[in-house]
């Protein structure tokens, strides 16, 4: 049985059990099934054993067009919208910024799944380019169908309580695409306009002002505060329109449609039973991929936020102020759910979105804060987070060795041994908050010392398994050894 731990805002957490289907698990052992997308651990109507999910039509319709080779590009501008083509501009126009020296598409780069194309946690920017984030950067990519924020959104996989979901950003703040893009252009920490009449004044200056004018009338500038609600519908427009947002052009979508190319391997038809079955990796319970919201299928997210206690990343220059906690959906970006006072109850402390997995593999880091540089690292602190505590957070009071064990890790983001001392587990959340942390396998609070829910075998085919949902325009961020994901 898998677990998934949804709460109100009221009240303290809730667990229900989710059942596992066991005719869909034995399905995905056979390499090669294809045509549909089998649903795991339930099913989007309450759990049917092997249900196969059609992929959503214009999924399908991608699908259907897509060959191995297939490489999804930014659409021609004929084929937008003319408020599209204006997002279009503006998406690239680092004119936008407060430093000129940056666009959109230098923190979500099209040849990097729009998602930032170096390994840094944070990215840099504002006025003088010189200010680091406080988050890292996620990938644009497979946002079309994401609902408003919700306290109780239920889960589209049709069995788990509803529960924190939905919005964009990490915290979930933006209801829209176009109140996303409010964000960044007034952050003083990104692109740094000092106003949203700022802004305007920049557009009016484009040298595409015209087609503004041509999308949304001669008068647009009139009123600034209405010109810059136009601006943010463009670059919504433009995301939801171009199909390089949402190409569904993976080796995953091929096998889910029955196409060429897209036999699984028995490694990633191994990884594939790890990533659905609740013993072992159970990446599904989040990181749903059957059918759901909106007619959407294999998103491989359920819209939910969670508590998994990421350590704390010293690279993060806020987070010099040891009082700083970045705490996801209670603050301090947003506001509406804070604690009443410091350390006062919240069941919404130190919850973050649950990304799609899509292009995972592509990423250079990792979780909110980029303290993860690796898909393997990251696969491994959720192996071991609870078994091996001292691989991922800092030991006080301990005294480091000399010389580090042979059989001591080198995996974890900690690579000194140390005798004695505490491991100051969950070190970016004040010790108040601990219990919201999700107990869902893999971290499951088990023991420290006792075996971890996957083994190597496993980590290594779940790795060959999230390479096949990569976009056919992407590479991955460390290249699969050849042969490696084949028997």
């Amino acid at each position: 049985m898998s677990q998934q731990r949804r709460f109100g805002p009221k009240g303290p957490a809730v667990t229900r059990t989710r059942p596992l289907a066991p005719a869909a698990l034995a399905a995905l052992a056979v390499a090669g099934v294809a045509a549909a997308v089998l649903v795991a651990c339930g099913g989007g109507g309450g759990g049917g054993g092997g249900t196969a999910v059609a992929l959503p039509p214009a999924a399908a319709a991608v699908a259907a067009a897509s060959s191995p080779a297939a490489t999804p590009a930014s659409a021609p501008a004929s084929t937008l919208s003319l408020a599209a083509q204006v997002g279009q501009k503006m998406f690239f126009d680092k004119n936008l910024s407060g430093s000129g020296a940056m666009s959109c598409a230098s923190c979500h780069d099209p040849a990097h799944a729009y998602a930032p194309a170096n390994d840094l946690s944070v990215q840099l920017g504002g006025v003088h380019m010189d200010k680091a984030g406080l988050r890292a950067v996620p990938s644009l990519r497979y946002k079309d169908i994401t609902p408003a924020y919700a306290d109780l959104l239920d889960n589209p996989d049709g069995i788990s309580v509803p529960g924190p979901g939905g919005g964009f950003a990490w915290d979930g703040r933006a209801d829209t695409l176009a109140a996303q893009a409010r964000i960044p252009l007034l952050d003083t920490l990104e692109m740094a306009n000092a106003s949203s009449a700022d802004v305007v004044k920049k557009l009016q200056a484009a040298d595409y002002a015209p087609l503004i004018a041509k999308a949304f009338g001669d008068k647009v500038f009139d009123d600034s505060d209405a010109a810059f609600a136009k601006a943010l519908q463009a670059l919504q427009a433009y995301q939801l329109e171009d199909r390089s947002f949402h190409p569904y052009s993976s080796k995953f979508d091929l096998y889910a449609a029955n196409k060429i190319g897209g036999n699984l391997t028995p490694a990633e038809t191994r990884g594939l039973k790890v990533f659905t079955n609740p013993a072992t990796g159970n990446c599904a319970s989040c990181h749903y991929q059957g059918a759901g919201l909106n007619g959407s299928s294999a998103l491989f997210t359920d819209f939910s936020y969670e508590a998994i206690g990421v350590p704390r990343n010293a690279n993060i220059p806020a987070n010099n102020d040891l009082k700083y906690f970045d705490m996801g959906v209670c603050g301090p970006l947003r506001t509406d759910h804070a604690p009443a006072a410091p350390n006062a109850a919240n069941n919404f402390c130190g919850m973050f979105k649950a990304p799609t997995m899509r292009n995972v593999a592509t990423r250079q880091a990792f979780f909110h804060n980029g303290v993860m540089h690796s898909l393997e690292q990251v696969i491994r602190f959720y192996n071991t987070r609870d078994t091996r505590p001292e691989l991922w957070y800092p030991t006080a009071g301990g005294t480091p060795k000399a010389k580090n064990d042979a059989d001591f890790p080198t995996y974890g983001l900690v690579t000194t041994q140390y005798t004695g001392g505490k491991v100051q587990k969950f070190d970016d959340l004040p010790p108040a908050y601990a219990p919201n942390i999700d107990t869902q396998l893999p971290m499951d609070g088990r023991a420290a010392g006792s075996a971890p829910p996957m083994s190597e075998q496993d980590i290594a085919d779940l790795i060959c398994f999230l390479n096949t949902l990569s976009d056919a325009d992407t590479k991955p961020a460390t290249p699969v050894k050849p042969g490696a994901c084949v028997n």
